[in-house]
């Protein structure tokens, strides 16, 4: 058998240095899988359990390693589950690339089985670049061009190839002649900084501040080291979208931890305090958690120029790389001798972490007829403290992302994202089996609710069943908020809406997922009391293979943002008036806990 356009295909992704393939087999994608038998040593495909959880892991893939992640389904039903994850890649700006099946050429138009208009359906998602290989030579340059644009424009593409094209016979080069493309492998991207003469006036807005505040995002990523020596010289604070929670250690006195509704008290005081707002690598999209139009001089870094000044009216919006243009700017700035305001934000960072701390003191909650409960926020401050170097941490969404954001505290050299700007269910757990890929060295950590678990994360953990032999350091733990509760929804619909719980939407049923755990091969640890927590993650992190962490939390304990209106007070005290099993305790919590932020010396 000679070579097909599928051997060809897979050759010119190692060209490009692309070694991971996540995806799930089908016939309309025959052509490619049998090519990646042929390529196994080279490149590897890593089979989910659902085509999703591939993109998801793409997603990740490229959120960790800052590479392009790629992955793959057949026509039809597969394309189509691959959505929901590559618009989680398109919208936090990740380089991601979809290959997909499509029926035979020659059947196209006729209401063939799966065949389904994959160019108009991925027209949105993949606006960037997404084109069909109808013959071997094109495969070339679109694979090429879907690889390099994901770069360069860091987004999603897609590349279509019909069934029968798969297993033609591969063409290398085309002949030089009119309407043929010869494309190459490589992408290098170049120093991208402001004007000069920009970066002048950018110093001028920020050395006549005198309380600046910064908001920093994961375009600021690779810049941990400038943007401290801006801060540093500016007397400034440090807040951080939670996309870019690790761009500052949480051990730096002026970081002011999370931003927005998921944020601290800190983040908004400072905000609401500043005189001059500096945004980097950023699209932070509340609006209400900045400070008010017109109240602060504003500048703006960012290396896409369609994100610029559409949070808040800046009067600087700079194109330009992070770190390169930090770089460029700090012998600009003029370090400041008053250093009350870096002071004052230092003090308030250090109250909010007592709070953390006196929030996150054990307490065993046992409500009548329910479960043993354990409070949410002990589990976080425990993973924190327990946490090895260099770990990396992902988030699904729902009530746990509250807690990673304000109790788990980042060190440097660790990693940690979660589905920022879809803010859909379920990548937790994906994310964290694509760091196990992309480092398999490195301890991973999800903290997912029951509800995302049962949406896709259980069927994922078989996928981490299957291969964590394969790494270096197997120790993959997943922590399970178990609560019945769709709870993230459960408190939305009380703060605002004032509306009681609603039972028939938002329980869901009990599952044992440290049973699961032990019944598929790996560890399940089981947590219902305050006492076995700390013991629970120190064996978790002991562990010879992946290991979920079956939690019973209280899901009546408040994630309270971190500035709440009255009438949302109201309105969740309400709520739980009119709720026949919440009750008088829920709104003595929730009251509870929004006092705490008010009383003096927090």
């Amino acid at each position: 058998m000679g070579k097909t356009a599928g051997d060809y295909l897979c050759e010119r992704l190692v060209e490009w240095g692309v070694d991971t393939i996540y995806g799930f087999p089908g016939d309309g994608i025959n052509g490619i899988l049998g090519a990646l038998r042929r390529s196994q040593d080279r490149l590897r495909f890593i089979q989910t359990r659902h085509e999703e959880m591939a993109s998801f892991m793409a997603c990740g893939h490229a959120k960790f390693t800052g590479r392009v992640g790629v992955c793959m389904a057949t026509s039809g039903p597969g394309a189509i589950h691959l959505l929901n994850g590559l618009y989680d890649a398109k919208l936090d700006h990740q380089p991601v690339v979809a290959i997909v099946g499509q029926t035979f050429v020659r059947a196209l138009g006729g209401h063939f089985q799966q065949e389904v208009k994959l160019l108009a359906l991925y027209s949105d998602v993949a606006s960037a670049y997404c084109e069909q290989a109808n013959e071997p030579g094109s495969i070339r340059h679109i694979l090429d061009r879907a690889l390099r644009i994901a770069l360069a424009e860091k987004t999603v593409t897609c590349v279509i190839i019909p069934a029968d094209v798969q297993e033609r016979d591969a063409v290398d080069k085309q002949p030089h002649l009119t309407h043929t493309v010869h494309s190459g492998v490589g992408y290098w991207p170049g120093r991208t900084i402001p004007e000069q003469r920009d970066l002048q006036a950018a110093a001028a807005i920020l050395n006549a501040g005198e309380k600046v505040a910064m908001l920093v995002g994961q375009g600021a990523l690779h810049a941990t080291d400038e943007v401290l020596a801006v801060a540093d010289t500016l007397g400034a604070g440090v807040a951080k979208a939670l996309l870019g929670k690790a761009v500052v250690p949480d051990d730096v006195p002026f970081c002011t931890g999370s931003i927005g509704l998921l944020g601290t008290r800190p983040s908004w005081d400072m905000m609401q305090g500043a005189d001059t707002l500096l945004m980097v690598g950023s699209s932070f999209p509340y609006s209400e958690f900045l400070p008010k139009e017109g109240a602060v001089k504003g500048v703006q870094i960012d290396l896409l120029g369609r994100m610029l000044s559409i949070r808040y009216p800046m009067d600087l919006a700079l194109v330009g790389d992070s770190k390169q243009t930090l770089a460029e700017l700090l012998p600009l700035l003029r370090r400041k001798t008053d250093r009350s305001w870096q002071d004052g934000i230092a003090k308030g960072v250090r109250e909010w972490w007592r709070l953390m701390a006196d929030r996150a003191k054990p307490a065993d909650v046992d409500r009548a007829g329910d479960r043993l409960r354990v409070r949410p926020q002990a589990l976080f401050a425990e993973l924190s403290r327990q946490l090895p170097d260099n770990a990396i941490l992902s988030s699904d969404s729902g009530s746990a992302a509250n807690w990673f954001a304000r109790q788990v505290r980042i060190r440097r050299g660790m990693k940690a994202s979660l589905s920022g700007n879809l803010a859909t269910m379920v990548p937790g757990v994906p994310y964290a089996i694509a760091a196990k890929f992309a480092f398999p060295d490195r301890v991973s950590v999800a903290m997912v609710g029951d509800g995302a678990m049962q949406m896709g994360g259980m069927a994922e953990m078989l996928t981490a069943a299957k291969y964590y032999k394969t790494w270096a350091d197997p120790r993959l733990v997943v922590l399970v908020l178990n609560n019945e509760d769709l709870n993230q929804v459960t408190w939305e619909q009380r703060a605002m809406a004032g509306d009681p719980k609603f039972e028939a939407s938002q329980e869901i049923p009990y599952v044992p997922y440290h049973a699961y755990a032990d019944m598929i091969g790996l560890k399940g640890i089981k947590v219902e009391r305050s006492a076995q927590i700390e013991g629970a993650w120190r064996e978790a992190f002991a562990a010879d293979r992946p290991v979920i962490i079956d939690a019973m939390s209280d899901p009546e304990e408040p994630p309270i943002p971190p500035h709440v209106s009255f009438a949302q007070l109201k309105a969740m005290t309400e709520a739980f008036a009119a709720a026949p099993k919440e009750g008088l305790p829920g709104a003595v919590s929730a009251v509870r806990e929004f006092a705490e932020e008010l009383l003096p010396g927090r």
